[in-house]
């Protein structure tokens, strides 16, 4: 059995590091000696057992680096990030960011090895001349592992770990030159470079050359000029008192240094010098905020959406906290459905219509999706994207379901009408059905009773309905009841039908609470629509229209990659609701509402389309839902702190209506959404 090494046979080799630790940590100017043989054996013994604890090998964990969100088309929409860092590899480095690092913090770096014996006595020897600690020793590698410690420990949350890495002791320098000697022997020094320049705080948030670089230029490191890259290398040593952005003239005046150094070095000609040195450092500045929250994202409502979006998916982790931990540090990038010209053609339609902070005090939200897919394609509303109280401004978007940041929704109106027109067209009613409805108008009401309405989806108490236009009573076609959306003519098809199966067939379809809450048995919230819903609940129901009676979930990602490896490419995900000649039926009158009822002002030129509108109790809400093949599109229009403020005679950015109606202010602000996005897409038959 071998025995163990006495720690005083390492003595040499413990002098040499104790050598290089004491300049390292000043303590020779300090005043403290070397120890003698005798004192650093006890010094030797002391530290034994920790060093001699320490792997053989030093491992790297990877950085925590944000991740990116990108649209269809490749922008940028956020980077949610624990820390700004987006790791490149040494070659998108432009060269001379490469010589100007390696110059200010470790000139030989390529030609020694862990331990610098040049350096460390040139440090000694100018230590000892000005009496206090004005020259480092410490190598590149072993600022690059004292770096990697600190990053690890603070991953782990292990704060005591942290400081540990970066205390002024011999115990934490001689663990700093073990790992360093280490890695000279495992990695070359290009990786070592490389790993240093990532990993590196280059100050004002931004960790990493490549986070630098755009931060304070604008641009990729591979980009950087002479001036740009001294400016950069000169951070590393004291970055909170010479970042750019706060300390423009000692950032000047280090960069400066580093200029000098290049030029001592024969790195740069003198010409190249004496003009990135008369560079104005503040005329090259161009800061650019990382896009780590959504209140910077140019799509700030998208944004908030599908950070939560993400959070909700198995595929990235089996908690919200692992999910959470791997988009904020795992690099990712995330290709999104968002279309940007078709959300910018909702966010200008929604405009044209209900102005921000109108004198109605409404606001205004749409949602679009392609049938077939779920595709997100865009959703907007009228207010600006913040935290504080304030007209006009919110944080909570009106187009989505709580979960994703929406709001608790708004009651739907008679765009619930569509679902029983699906359930009379299952039941055989076919094209040519008609009800008999009670006369009622929009100030007498027509009275139905529990007995008509049994349970388990029944009435407690007698239900009065209003048409909102009035109607004579008797028979009266149901394509004629879908266009004039007689009220009394569906609570009566209603009793027909059941109620019960109207909400087997919006329950398929896939209309749910904007809470995730199940629509209810109530007749009224079934009916006509008096639960509260979202309009991304509702573009992607009648989309299910759209596509013959096929749902999709909602699908707004179309790859996670990590380290250029895909990691997930979800697909979508669809299922077949309904009969798909029941569909096209129920189509018919949702054409003919287009044509001869609430849609005509609306029809989009020379396409097909189908639609209803919707309108709340006392019109505080208002809806218009339409689609064609290719999308469909969820229009609300509404008092989103007082929904049950009555709202009639009504007057906004021009237009004036007896009351807030679907067809008043929705219908158009849908029309032109539709009529835009659609522009120069084939015309497509309905289903």
């Amino acid at each position: 059995m071998a025995r163990r090494a006495h720690p005083l046979s390492r003595i040499p080799a413990l002098f040499v590091a104790f050598v290089a630790a004491a300049v390292g940590l000043g303590l020779l100017s300090a005043g403290i000696a070397i120890p003698g043989v005798a004192g650093l054996g006890r010094l030797a013994i002391a530290g034994a057992d920790t060093i001699s604890a320490l792997p053989a090998s030093f491992v790297a964990t990877p950085l925590a680096q944000g991740s990116r969100i990108l649209a269809a088309d490749g922008s940028l929409i956020a980077t949610p990030q624990d820390k700004d860092r987006v790791l490149v590899p040494l070659s998108a480095v432009a060269p001379v960011m490469r010589q100007a690092q390696v110059a200010i913090e470790d000139s030989r770096f390529y030609s020694h090895g862990a331990i610098d014996p040049e350096g460390i006595a040139r440090a000694l020897v100018e230590d000892l001349r000005t009496g206090q600690a004005t020259q480092g020793a410490s190598t590149l590698t072993q600022q690059f592992v004292k770096l990697s410690l600190e990053e690890q420990a603070r991953a782990a949350g292990e704060d005591a770990a942290a400081q540990a890495a970066t205390a002024k002791t011999l115990v934490r320098k001689l663990t700093e030159l073990r790992y360093a000697t280490t890695l000279e022997r495992e990695w070359t020094k290009d990786r070592i470079l490389a790993g240093y320049l990532n990993i590196a705080y280059y100050g004002d948030g931004a960790y990493g050359v490549e986070a630098a670089a755009e931060h304070y230029f604008g641009i990729h490191a591979s980009r950087l000029t002479l001036s740009e890259a001294a400016t950069l290398a000169g951070l590393v040593r004291s970055p909170s008192a010479t970042d750019p952005v706060h300390h423009l003239a000692a950032a000047t005046a280090r960069r400066n240094v580093v200029l000098d150094r290049m030029h001592d070095l024969g790195l740069i000609s003198a010409a190249d010098w004496r003009a990135a040195e008369k560079r104005s450092l503040a005329k090259e500045l161009d800061v650019t905020p990382p896009l780590s929250t959504c209140a910077l994202s140019p799509h700030p409502y998208f944004c908030e959406f599908i950070l939560q979006w993400l959070e909700r998916q198995p595929a990235l982790g089996d908690t919200v906290e692992a999910r959470h931990d791997l988009l904020y540090r795992g690099g990712l990038t995330i290709r999104t459905t968002l279309d940007p010209d078709i959300q910018r053609i909702v966010d200008r339609s929604l405009r044209e219509v209900a102005p921000e902070r109108n004198s109605l005090r409404v606001a205004a939200a749409a949602y679009v999706t392609e049938p077939g897919t779920g595709r997100v394609v865009a959703f907007g509303q009228d207010t600006r994207f913040g935290l504080k109280s304030a007209r006009g401004v919110t944080a909570i978007n009106y187009a989505v379901d709580r979960a994703y940041g929406g709001s608790g929704g708004f009651q739907f109106g008679s765009t619930a009408k569509a679902f029983s027109l699906v359930t009379a067209m299952r039941q055989g009613l076919g094209l040519r059905a008609s009800v008999d409805a009670p006369a009622a108008g929009p100030h007498a009401a027509a009275t139905f009773t529990p007995h008509q309405f049994p349970q388990p989806c029944g009435l407690a108490v007698p239900w009065h309905v209003y048409n909102d236009t009035a109607w004579r009573g008797g028979r009266i076609s149901l394509m004629e009841a879908t266009a004039r959306s007689t009220n009394t003519a569906f609570v009566a098809l209603a009793t027909r039908l059941g109620v019960c199966a109207i909400r087997d067939t919006m329950t398929a379809f896939g209309v749910h609470g904007a809470d995730g809450s199940p629509i209810g048995t109530y007749p009224p919230q079934v009916v006509l629509g008096a639960q509260t819903v979202s309009p991304q609940t509702m573009a992607n129901a009648y989309a299910g229209l759209a596509t013959g009676g096929t749902v999709c979930q909602t699908f707004p990602v179309t790859e996670v990659d990590q380290g250029g490896q895909v990691l997930w490419q979800p697909r979508p995900s669809c299922r077949q609701v309904a009969d798909r000649p029941d569909v096209a039926q129920a189509t018919k009158y949702l054409e003919y509402n287009m044509t001869h009822g609430s849609g005509i002002l609306n029809q989009l030129p020379g396409r097909p389309s189908a639609g209803k509108t919707g309108t709340a109790d006392g019109n505080a809400q208002s809806w218009f839902i339409g689609y064609t093949p290719q999308l469909a599109t969820a229009v609300w229009v509404g008092n989103p702190t007082n929904p049950t403020r009555r709202m009639f005679n009504v007057s906004m950015a021009g237009k004036s209506c007896t009351a807030m109606t679907g067809a008043c202010y929705a219908a158009p602000i849908w029309k032109r959404i539709m009529s835009r996005a659609l522009d120069g897409q084939p015309v497509q038959r309905m289903p």
